[in-house]
């Protein structure tokens, strides 16, 4: 019996949030790699895994299960492995980070950033599917493999564009815009791959083993979030890396005035000294 496969059980609700999740972790993430191309050594690596846990996290995998949310198959409960749950969180965290440190340790040479975009693609379209394998249904799941490359396409193409603008966009409404760029391709490749399952409920249901979404996925996608949230809080004020230049010429400025005023003195002082104290004149 062919099941009935509802993407949109709570109509726009979830892949509205869902989007607007994307849209923020991007967001964050844009900045915090602002603020780590700003930034020396371990300073620096700091702010670009924060960077992963905001674009890794929140903007793919916090994005992906909140979909999930609406997502039924009429005839079968779905449940989920917890580990193999947890596991895709930390696949998009790790490929994420890889991909920001190969481009800005490559100094978005073209190599690094291509390279960088293909493994992030890969391992998001990883992530993905991965989540997607945790489903634990009493069902027959099978896939359309031509949806299935194209999910992997925009996926590797969505990374690539990610990485770009994590080196070229530094200014707040370019974030934003990117952002809600980055937004749309995670959910075009999201969807993209959904569609490509297609769903066979077996006639004879069996009991469905693994936990329900609301036991763990929520309670992980809301400490996800806080993090994110922290991240901000962080960001917000630290300053930005115009601020910090700006800073850099004021203590500059200051300097060269305090090197003038030093000079002006000296002269002052050498020209009032007495006489007594000067060299003596030649007859």
């Amino acid at each position: 019996m062919t099941s009935a496969v509802n993407h949109f059980t709570y109509g726009l609700l979830t892949p509205v949030l869902a989007y607007v999740m994307s849209c923020i972790g991007s967001m964050l993430g844009l900045r915090l790699t602002a603020q780590a191309h700003a930034s020396r050594g371990g300073a620096r690596v700091r702010w670009l895994l924060g960077a992963a846990v905001s674009i890794g996290g929140t903007g793919i995998w916090v994005m992906h299960f909140i979909a999930m949310m609406g997502f039924q198959v009429d005839g079968t409960q779905i449940k989920y492995d917890v580990w193999l749950t947890a596991g895709s969180a930390i696949v998009a965290i790790v490929v994420v980070g890889t991909g920001l440190l190969l481009v800005s340790y490559g100094r978005g040479r073209l190599p690094s950033l291509l390279g960088g975009g293909l493994l992030t693609g890969l391992g998001v379209a990883s992530m993905h599917y991965l989540g997607m394998y945790a489903m634990n249904m009493s069902a027959h799941v099978s896939y359309d493999r031509l949806l299935v490359g194209a999910s992997v396409g925009i996926a590797v193409v969505a990374a690539t564009v990610a990485l770009w603008f994590t080196l070229r966009v530094k200014k707040t409404v370019w974030i934003t815009a990117a952002s809600l760029v980055m937004g749309a391709a995670v959910a075009g490749m999201h969807y993209t791959g959904m569609y490509a399952m297609h769903v066979t409920v077996h006639p004879e249901p069996a009991e469905v083993g693994g936990a329900d979404a609301l036991d763990f996925l929520v309670p992980l996608m809301t400490v996800i979030s806080l993090i994110t949230l922290t991240m901000l809080l962080m960001v917000i004020l630290s300053p930005s890396e115009e601020e910090e230049r700006e800073d850099a010429e004021l203590v500059a400025k200051l300097q060269l005035r305090r090197r003038a005023t030093q000079q002006q003195q000296e002269l002052l002082y050498n020209g009032s000294a007495p006489r007594s104290a000067q060299a003596p004149r030649r007859r």
